[in-house]
Parts: C-alpha cells; structure tokens; sequence
C-alpha cells in the first residue's frame, strides 16, 4: 500500500536492485511489474479498449521455477503467475474471471489481520453492478466501476471484525463475501478436489490444507509445519505451498503453511481401496481426509 502506486521493479535490468520488500514479496494489488511488462490491469485496459486488438500476451498463467524477478537469492521461482506455484489462485485471478465470464463474480481482499487504526486498501473484483462494503455491519459506501475501472476500493480504518461485501445486480442482491479477523492457528482442515480417483498408478488428488483458527477463519500469517501421512494405495507425489523463497523439498512428507494455506498431492497406485491422509501440526488440531482409489 498505497494500493493505486505502481512499482517497476527493478527499474531497468542494468542497475542493481535494492527496493522491494525484506521478505522478498510483491504486493497482491496489481501495482508491480518488470520494467519490459506492465500490470495485469494496464494491459487487459488497452486489449479492451481497441476493437483492432484480438489478444494479448501474459507471462505468465502459471508461476515456475525460475526468473525470480525483481529479486535475487533465496527467491527461487517466479511472481509473475495469475495462479501461484501450488495452483493456489492469487487475487489477480478474479480480475481475468470477472471480465472474461458471465457468471456473477465477486472477490474481496486483503486478509483483514491488521494493526488497530491501521490504513486498509480494500479492493473487489466483481461483475456485479455495484458493490457495497460493510465493516461490522457499518457502511463504507455503495462503488460502482465506471470508465476503465476494473476494480472497485475503499480505504478503511482497521478494526478487528468482518468485512462483508455485497454485490448487486438489477437492483437485487447477487453475491456476498465475507473477509473476517483470524485468531490465533488452531485447527487444520483439507479439502481435496475429488472424491475418488483411478487406481492407474498415475491419477492425481490434489489436498489443500488450510491452518484456520477455532471458527474456522484461515490464519493469513500462519507458517506451521504440517506432516502428512497416508494410508491405502497411493502415495504423497510432491507437497507445494506457493511461496517463491520456499527451500523446502517438493518430494517430502511435510510442508509449512504460507499464508495459511499449503498443498498435497496424492497419486494412486494400481490397487483399488480407500485412502486416507492425515495432517498434523505441534499445537494444532490434526485432520484426515479419504476417498477412493477405483
């Protein structure tokens, strides 16, 4: 923040490079960007605006290993991706899918952690007509996008709570998010994209794990250690968690949280049964998953 700065890191690829963040990340709010590119939002704008453009080129969908601009060592990977290392989508995701469907999209970020009385750039990401944003229940303002918005913000003043927002559309209420304050990492929960899988020896499951508090709520600064084990015919393929200075190994039993949030993927064999994966944590609620191999 502020959220509406734009930053051209590094500023040309011939000078040393000593801005940035200490934990070498770039900001979720589309305002970063190598100097040879420019933001998710300032090129979709011009692609929008001029009938004669049929396309443009994003570098990248996905991020990789490698070109970890605009840092150096420990980052490893990429930051250029609309959906991270782990296939975890980044905010910038719900700006493509709300210009690029009909069906009624509304994203609300950031996490809603903060300092009391802390300065807050709130951004939404929505197809709906307009948005309205309430902080525990109060009103910040009805927004619209007019122009070339592609986002809708509010600045807010920090206070512990929920921050709900409501789209709509025609007059009647289409969507609503909820942002709310995490309490200290409690529990873990898994979901897994699937119910069952095929017993071929290389069908994936792919196992988010999520550190939450006692309600719930993912815990947006929670780095746990998370130990996986598994049950029945398969096998933990690889573990991910999106974070571009991770040195962790990708063929472990075990992965910390970034951001709450880390990966398991699970691989079948050629043996048919039930699968099991168990996730635990010192000083968190463990979890187990299952599903079936056929």
């Amino acid at each position: 923040m502020p959220a509406d700065s734009i930053r051209r890191w590094p500023e040309r690829w011939d000078k040393p490079f000593k801005e940035g963040n200490r934990d070498n990340t770039c900001s979720a709010y589309d305002n970063c960007s190598a100097p040879w590119g420019s933001t998710h939002e300032e090129t979709w704008k011009i692609v929008k605006k001029y009938p004669f453009l049929s396309g443009m080129y994003i570098w990248t969908g996905f991020d990789y290993l490698g070109e970890p601009t605009p840092y150096g060592w420990p980052s490893r990977s990429s930051y250029f991706g609309i959906v991270d290392l782990a296939g975890f989508p980044k905010d910038a995701y719900y700006m493509y899918q709300s210009e690029w469907t009909d069906t009624p999209v509304l994203h609300i970020f950031p996490h809603w952690n903060w300092n009391p009385g802390e300065r807050v750039d709130v951004w939404a990401y929505t197809n709906c007509d307009e948005v309205e944003l309430f902080l525990n229940g109060q009103s910040q303002g009805i927004k619209k996008k007019t122009g070339e918005d592609l986002h809708l913000s509010w600045r807010v003043d920090f206070v512990p709570g929920t921050l709900r927002a409501v789209g709509r559309s025609e007059g009647r209420e289409a969507l609503v998010r909820e942002v709310k304050t995490a309490g200290t990492p409690a529990k873990i929960v898994l979901a897994a994209d699937r119910e069952a899988m095929t017993a071929d020896g290389s069908d994936l499951v792919f196992v988010t794990v999520q550190v939450t508090d006692t309600q719930g709520v993912q815990v947006p600064n929670a780095d746990n250690l998370i130990n996986f084990e598994i049950d029945g015919p398969a096998r933990i393929a690889g573990v991910d968690n999106g974070l571009q200075t991770s040195m962790e190994p990708f063929q472990a039993n075990y992965r910390k949280a970034f951001n709450g949030l880390c990966l398991a993927v699970i691989q079948s064999t050629e043996k048919t049964g039930t699968i099991t994966l168990r996730a635990s944590s010192q000083d968190l609620l463990e979890a187990a998953i299952s599903f079936a191999a056929k």
